[in-house]
């Protein structure tokens, strides 16, 4: 798993072990980023990543210029991660 545009591109990230959590794909996170960012609604953005798991989306986001993320995760082991 690992971070696909922006200031952070290429940086790795930590998935829980199980199958308590099942990480979004490079390429979706990829697609969601770019549709998002050709409306420009990424720059300074407030993200909810909600049952984040490893925070993959919100970190993407972050990495493409929103100002702030929240991560929800109900899984302890996801969170640990």
């Amino acid at each position: 798993m690992r971070v696909v545009g922006g200031s952070a591109r290429g940086r790795r990230l930590g998935v829980p072990r199980g199958d308590a959590v099942r990480p979004t794909t490079d390429r979706v996170r990829g697609a969601i980023a770019n549709a998002l960012g050709s409306l420009d609604v990424v720059d300074d953005a407030r993200v909810l990543d909600l049952f984040a798991g490893s925070g993959a989306l919100g970190i993407e986001m972050l990495s493409r210029g929103a100002a702030h993320a929240t991560f929800v995760e109900p899984d302890r082991s996801a969170r640990a991660c």
